[in-house]
């Protein structure tokens, strides 16, 4: 995961650094999608995602209706819920972190 940039501004002479916000992104179970289709698309979309994990994750998802997938900056989450939609996936808003 890359390193989260800041924000500075100004508050009665002093300056405030303040921490963007991460993102969630959050597949959500559905009727349609295969535990083969979405293991394989974390895979693809998902950096870093290796087989045992995606796998972890579809089972969560479909047991717990949800899963977080990824947490991060707001435009590489923005890349992968769309990128993950695009797939077929069913997925939730995102979310701060």
């Amino acid at each position: 995961m890359t390193a989260t940039p800041t924000t500075i501004r100004e508050r009665a002479g002093q300056t405030v650094k303040e921490l963007y916000p991460n993102y969630k992104v959050i597949v959500l179970n559905d009727d349609f999608n295969t535990f083969k289709h979405v293991a394989e698309c974390l895979m693809k979309y998902i950096p870093g995602m290796n087989g045992d994990r995606a796998w972890e994750l579809t089972e969560q998802i479909h047991n717990e209706g949800q899963a977080i997938v990824w947490v991060g900056p707001q435009e590489q989450a923005e890349l992968y819920h769309q990128q993950l939609r695009r797939a077929g996936l069913t997925m939730a808003p995102l979310e701060k972190a």
